[in-house]
């Protein structure tokens, strides 16, 4: 089976992880972890830098961090994923969802400004695919606002918008190292920030509200720590950035030109949109023959390729509450969420696997064509 990502690990991944287990760093409160929050303010450009258990737990802890209040609203896009939606309900504020760019997949300036009201409160923008939203716009528009925006940045480690590196966005900026991103501690998450009374709490807010006064607590926060040695991991992953990435963008580059002459079958990912290049943390495409898309992950899963499907609108969850679900339509995150599907990229495969990857999908996408 051809899956549709592996965790890049090195030599030296596995021997910083070593390193950590012979001096017994191994728990979430060892030097390791501040030398891997350091390391990571100083790549993301930011002041500082507080390590958790997950990226959804980042996201959690940066909603209750800026004190929502139950009238405020939060704006995100419909087209992300669960744990975004999850975080703005269990911080006791309402979604607004918006839509997202038909090219790009990610929230645009215009698609947030269609959502604001007089109780808005602030903006979750989230970066998907490979490509951003468009990040300086909407800063700049909150702050002109006196919105506050959240940044979830967990699928863009490394991007770049006009020299502004993704993760320096916003009073709170979110990063997820689960297994399939550029920088993995296996599980792990990451909350950044320039504010340092938002630093201070989210110390108490990750570690059971310990304080000067042992075992003196004022609130119910609960353990978020990350362990040592994934922040051993992370120390020499933050090292392979670059040349993860440049892989990536070279697969990406090489999957389109394999799929170009087949742009009737599909929308393909874009290489630049805006003058930011594509990272393709994942290789997504939508297909233009509507409702074949879970037979096609089927043909490939037969064939020894894994793919996925997009993300499910938010708005369209089964899980989604009556007083948050919506009449309205959300045509791209809809179409997208039901057509698009990514197929594998990463260290694991070569050029001579993309171009099975690229035949089979063809041959699949032309017998489920010729059946509709």
């Amino acid at each position: 089976m051809i899956k549709v990502f592996e965790p890049n690990i090195t030599f030296g991944d596995k021997l910083s992880v070593l390193k950590s287990l012979f001096k017994n760093h191994i728990s979430g409160t060892s030097p390791t972890i501040n030398i891997f929050e350091q390391k990571i303010a100083e790549k993301f450009d930011r002041e500082f830098a507080v390590s958790v258990s997950n990226g959804s737990t980042a996201l959690d802890m940066s909603l209750k961090l800026i004190d929502l209040k139950p009238d405020d609203e939060v704006i995100l896009p419909s087209f992300t994923i669960i744990s975004c939606l999850s975080a703005v309900i269990r911080s006791g504020a309402k979604p607004v969802f918006c839509d997202v760019d038909e090219e790009s997949w990610n929230m645009s300036l215009e698609n947030v400004k269609q959502k604001l009201t007089k109780k808005t409160k602030a903006v979750l923008m989230v970066h998907t695919y490979g490509l951003t939203a468009e990040a300086i716009e909407i800063s700049n528009w909150c702050i002109e606002n006196n919105l506050i925006l959240i940044e979830d940045a967990a699928e863009a480690h490394g991007q770049v918008v006009d020299n502004l590196k993704c993760g320096s966005f916003g009073e709170v900026s979110t990063l997820s190292f689960y297994a399939n991103k550029h920088i993995t501690t296996g599980e792990g998450g990451m909350i950044l920030t320039n504010n340092k009374s938002i630093y201070d709490k989210a110390l108490k807010m990750r570690n059971l509200d310990f304080s000067s006064r042992r075992f003196v607590h004022e609130n119910y926060y609960w353990n978020y720590r990350l362990s040592s040695l994934q922040a051993s991991l992370g120390i020499s992953q933050i090292d392979n950035l670059d040349k993860v990435i440049n892989q990536k963008i070279l697969q990406g580059n090489y999957y389109l030109n394999l799929l170009t002459q087949y742009e009737d079958y599909f929308q393909l990912p874009l290489k630049k949109f805006k003058k930011v290049t594509n990272q393709f943390w994942v290789f997504g495409i939508v297909l233009k023959t509507l409702d074949i898309r879970d037979l096609i992950i089927k043909d490939l899963n037969e064939r020894g390729i894994e793919s996925r499907p997009f993300f499910w609108p938010l708005h369209l969850q089964p899980v989604i509450e009556d007083k948050y679900s919506l009449d309205e339509k959300f045509e791209i995150s809809e179409r997208i969420g039901k057509n698009g599907l990514y197929i594998p990229i990463g260290s694991h495969i070569n050029r001579k696997k993309q171009k099975k990857i690229v035949t089979t999908l063809v041959e699949s996408y032309e017998k489920r064509i010729n059946h509709v």
